[in-house]
């Protein structure tokens, strides 16, 4: 079995669309998850750049770099740890990266800092961010429902960091006309 990792996947969505990249062109296929696929057999030049063209084609890259596969676990578990609620916010997130990854936490964060230029801790704030963005411009849920719910400590909190990072308010934003959101693989 041979593992893949491709970097920009971080949805659902972009699941359906590796599977249906692999089952076009007959690659044999056990799994596909957030980041990573486990292909049955190894692929020959030809097919592996068949594939990469077609995952390009679609905004995803086939990693090759141990680094750079490194970094795309670690984006792949952030976008894993923000989507269960249950899980995030009450647990420490150096330490379930470091486990998950099966490496140091300080190895982890300076090499994400290099590769992206960012620490870890603010790009998962910026992946926050662009959730409660999600969450505003439904306009269901009352800020502090929202700073519950993604597990900040208070509405005052959320405020401060929204502000912080969009120059608005929440408020301000959920009534701005542009409410302008990011796509998660562009962060």
């Amino acid at each position: 079995m041979i593992e893949l990792q491709i970097k920009n996947m971080v949805c659902q969505r972009c699941i359906h669309v590796v599977e249906k990249i692999l089952s076009n062109q007959n690659i044999d296929f056990n799994k596909v998850e957030l980041g990573k696929i486990q292909l049955q057999s190894a692929l020959s030049d030809e097919r592996r750049k068949l594939l990469m063209e077609k995952l390009l084609a679609e905004g995803l890259e086939l990693l090759n770099s141990k680094e750079m596969k490194i970094v795309n676990g670690i984006k792949s578990f952030l976008l894993s740890y923000l989507a269960k609620p249950e899980l995030a916010y009450n647990n420490n997130i150096s330490e379930l990266l470091s486990k998950h990854m099966a490496k140091e936490y300080s190895y982890l964060s300076k090499l994400f800092s290099q590769v992206e230029g960012r620490t870890i801790e603010n790009y998962l704030i910026q992946l926050r961010l662009e959730h409660v963005k999600e969450l505003l411009s439904y306009n269901e849920k009352s800020i502090s429902e929202i700073a519950y719910e993604l597990g900040f400590s208070s509405s005052a909190h959320l405020s401060n960091q929204f502000k912080k990072h969009t120059g608005l308010t929440p408020s301000m934003f959920r009534n701005s006309i542009n409410m302008k959101r990011i796509e998660l693989d562009k962060l």
